[in-house]
């Protein structure tokens, strides 16, 4: 059987256990069983001559027994049951108890993968059903031994039960596996212009995934490296170096997903080292492998998942600055994509120890949410101001299982060639696919080979403007592919522009009955306090009101003032009059409900004689940022932004300001650096509206199609006659299309 048959034939237990078990269960009996009966496979050979040694050693009083065991074994794991799946099936009704003999026998390391199923509850209600024996014979019915099934099959396996498990629980299958001609993508640019220092003799490489869910990106890395790029068992590609070590790191979050990667890995590293170096827990918040630092990274975080769970780790980690991992600023609760990022650069060497190639993907948010100042600007403006981003590849749609949005390869690295210091590469590969032969959820299209390749290649090549023929909009045309700019092009300096605040004044019945809505002399009757005080309060409050509202109706209906000092003396000398002092609540109540905006009026002034800005008129500017130096004058305003504004602002609204006071918090000056990247707008192409003449032939067309048919249903003419050149319906066909 094929993966594909495989696949089928283990989800057929679904058969045997839906009476039994909900759908969204189904996992707790194929998960597990497929990882025994596989490691049930591989510890075939040698079961019988682990058995014999362990006998003869314990005939020696010997203890520890394990360096011995795995030896002869072949693996870094071993299991001293009698039983295999041939034996508990020859003993029908002790089946639940020597399955548990089985799985017990297994040696320490695996036996605390298997725990992570827990496993026994479902032993037990499979027990109860009367259905284990008919489950374990189905699943010994399939060879999985990696002569029949080698390892990278076995992987895709494993990666395809898992997407039916969470397409049966809805659940997120993205969250555990990336498409496989995504991953070799990945692979081949994190890789891209390392195969000099790969060929190394004697070269040592550390790969690492953070999120490894089912360990896929991982071992294609490997394969990479030392097998070479295979895809249905095809080699297409040599190993870059057979004798390359490469040392797998990875942690994931999910029990089960996490057994299966570290089981496999157990399975095709005979050392057993890079399955111990799998860590089980969330990285966000216990990070497994703090202190060490990796040659490569690579990772498919979850898309738009909240990292609620780890809050209180994560900002405690945010506050320690440099000494953490997230330093430079932390993303909105609902996504922690870009803390995933973040958590990478943290475990890259530096560059004085060979540095770190990144390859992380994404969906579009962290390219551009968040606006400057905040958490997500602020890690785009490290990156990009350290010089860390090398490319950003947009990929096809529909290539995921679980979603069809728009996706992003980010390469990441400390170690850029000289050439391409200070830029950024930009590939649009959304057109490079073809469609999938059969879907599988979301996905309906996929990256060949091929175009994969051209993608490393337009990567490899750096040149701004390279061309590819696309399929866009239904035309088949040459369209521009790539693009390369300065890492400042996506910076720019949030500046706010401010302009006067001016009021007319008018004692009319409709300004004076706006007093009531006003908050401020609403809270003249409103009292914190408790019993006799507030009772108090109260009544000196409404007292108040009672006043104000006297004396606002007894100004009576004055002429529109313009200058808001002459309506203050105005207010004063009748508050005078009428013996009543005013708080500052009610000054400005009375201000705010008899005022009106008026650009014809005298601008409002402070008590220090400064311009007050209007709230409602106030604005931003994004300014780019420029390429060079930036000096800035007195008051702090880089000379871009006053040239901006001299030339964008004074000429329409002469009125206005910059408002100095808000300054960027890093660099001091006025205005609030960020960072965004508009992916979209570097390879819009402007597609001219069609002609109104061919328009309007298309409309006479359907008229003359509707006129047509109407005379096919009512037996009326043929053809219409026209007026001005217009197919018009008969009235007969009319009357009778409404009876």
């Amino acid at each position: 059987m094929n993966h594909s048959e495989i696949v089928s034939f283990l989800w057929g237990v679904a058969d045997l256990i839906r009476d039994s078990f909900k759908r969204g269960k189904y996992q707790d009996v194929i998960l597990p069983l497929t990882v025994l009966r596989r490691l049930d496979c591989v510890l075939a050979k040698t079961k019988e001559a682990v058995l014999k040694r362990q006998a003869e050693l314990k005939g020696k009083g010997l203890e520890d027994l394990e360096g011995q065991l795995k030896r002869v074994s072949g693996f870094a794991f071993y299991n001293t049951s009698r039983y295999d799946f041939e034996k508990l099936l020859s003993d029908a009704p002790h089946v639940a108890a020597n399955l548990r003999n089985y799985i017990a026998g297994f040696s320490p390391n695996m036996r605390e993968v298997l725990e992570r199923f827990e496993f026994d509850n479902t032993i037990s209600k499979l027990d109860e059903a009367g259905l284990l024996f008919q489950v374990l014979e189905r699943f010994k019915k399939v060879d999985l031994h990696p002569d029949r099934i080698d390892n990278p099959t076995m992987g895709t396996i494993f990666e395809e039960l898992i997407r039916k498990f969470n397409e049966a629980l809805n659940e997120n299958p993205g969250e555990h596996f990336t498409p496989r001609d995504v991953v070799h993508l990945m692979v081949d640019l994190m890789l891209a212009g390392d195969s000099e220092r790969i060929q190394r003799k004697g070269v040592v490489c550390t790969v690492y995934d953070p999120c490894c869910g089912s360990g896929g990106m991982l071992m294609i890395a490997k394969e990479h490296v030392t097998v070479g790029f295979r895809k249905n068992g095809d080699l297409l590609r040599p190993a870059i170096n057979r004798a390359a070590e490469i040392h797998l790191f990875g942690q994931e979050v999910n029990p089960e997903t996490w057994a299966v990667s570290k089981s496999d890995l157990f399975m095709k590293d005979p050392t057993g080292r890079d399955a111990d170096n799998i860590a089980y827990g969330s990285v966000l918040s216990k990070d497994r492998h703090a202190g060490r630092s990796f040659d490569y990274l690579i990772a498919n975080p979850p898309y738009g998942k909240d990292w609620k769970r780890d809050e209180d780790a994560v900002e405690a980690e945010h506050e320690r600055g440099a000494a953490g991992r997230f330093a430079p600023g932390l993303p909105r609760i609902s996504d922690g994509q870009l803390l995933f990022l973040l958590h990478m650069l943290a475990h890259a060497k530096e560059p004085k120890e060979g540095g770190s190639r990144i390859a992380i993907i994404m969906n579009g948010s962290p390219l551009f949410t968040g606006d400057a100042g905040s958490g997500e600007s602020e890690i785009r403006r490290f990156i990009l101001e350290h010089d860390l981003l090398e490319a950003l590849i947009a990929l096809p749609e529909q290539l995921f299982y679980n979603t069809g949005i728009a996706t992003y390869i980010w390469i990441v690295t400390n170690r850029k060639a000289p050439a391409r210091a200070g830029k950024v590469r930009l590939i649009d590969a959304s057109s490079f696919w073809i469609p999938m032969r059969k879907s599988l959820g979301d996905k309906r299209r996929e990256i060949p080979p091929e175009r994969a390749q051209d993608v490393v290649k337009l990567l490899s090549n750096f040149r701004d403007g390279e061309r590819r023929r696309a399929t866009k909009d239904g035309k088949d045309e040459e369209v521009v592919v790539s693009r390369v700019f300065p890492t400042t092009h996506f910076g720019f300096r949030k500046t706010t522009v401010e302009r006067p605040l001016r009021l007319n004044f008018q004692t009319t019945p409709e300004r004076i009955a706006r007093l009531e809505a006003e908050k401020s002399f609403q809270s003249l009757a409103q009292s914190k306090k408790k019993g006799a005080a507030a009772a108090k309060d109260l009544a000196e409050g409404r007292a108040l009101q009672e006043a104000i509202r006297a004396l606002v109706c007894g100004l009576h209906e004055t002429p529109v003032i313009k200058d808001r000092n002459e309506f203050e003396r105005v207010l004063d000398d009748a508050a005078r009059g009428a013996g009543l002092k005013l708080s500052a609540p009610g000054r400005k109540a009375i201000l705010s409900a008899l005022s009106e905006r008026d650009e014809t009026a005298t601008i409002c002034r402070n008590a220090k004689g400064q311009q007050e800005a209007d709230p409602e008129l106030r604005d931003t500017e994004s300014v780019p940022l420029p390429g060079g130096d930036d000096p800035a004058d007195a008051e702090a305003v880089p000379a871009s932004v006053r040239a901006f504004f001299d030339r964008e602002v004074t000429p329409h609204v002469p009125d206005a300001w910059i408002d100095t006071g808000k300054r960027d918090s890093k660099d001091g000056r006025v205005g609030v650096i960020g960072y965004e990247i508009n992916f979209n707008r570097y390879f819009y192409r402007y597609t001219p509206p069609r002609p109104l003449e061919e328009i309007e032939a298309d409309i006479r067309a359907i008229e003359g199609d509707i006129v047509r048919m109407l005379a096919e249903v009512t037996g009326g003419q043929a053809a219409a006659p026209r007026v001005d050149g217009r197919p018009q319906i008969p009235k007969h066909a009319v009357e009778d299309s409404k009876s």
